[in-house]
């Protein structure tokens, strides 16, 4: 079966370092599930907007997923930190545990999710 393309956004809206887009999209098990994508060092990934320590959401406000210093992803509610590009998180109560990770492609100025 061919994967198929879903738009997110248009590259424009991701600045680097800046605020995510959210989207919904579906879990392995094929339960709803929020997710976003940001852009880090020039390059676009993708998560579902799920903590590894506990199922919440990441972002302070709707898109905010950067930390103060713009250089890793946080989480609102226990603060584990999280590297843009792996989803490894690095600080607070999930250490070596990762965010799951999206296959996004950015194409003719346009983000889409692989499914």
């Amino acid at each position: 079966m061919a994967s198929q393309k879903r738009l997110i956004c248009k590259s424009s809206e991701l600045r680097d370092a800046g605020n995510g887009v959210r989207f919904a999209t579906h879990d392995k098990n094929g339960e709803e599930a929020s997710a976003f994508v940001i852009r880090h060092h020039g390059v676009v990934f993708g998560y579902l907007n799920r903590c590894a320590h506990i199922q919440v959401e990441l972002d302070w406000q709707h898109g905010q997923f950067f930390d103060a210093d713009s250089e890793l992803l946080m989480c609102a509610t226990h603060g584990a930190l999280y590297l843009p590009d792996t989803g490894e998180c690095i600080g607070g109560p999930c250490r070596g545990a990762f965010l799951t990770k999206l296959l996004i492609t950015e194409k003719d100025g346009k983000v889409y999710l692989m499914d």
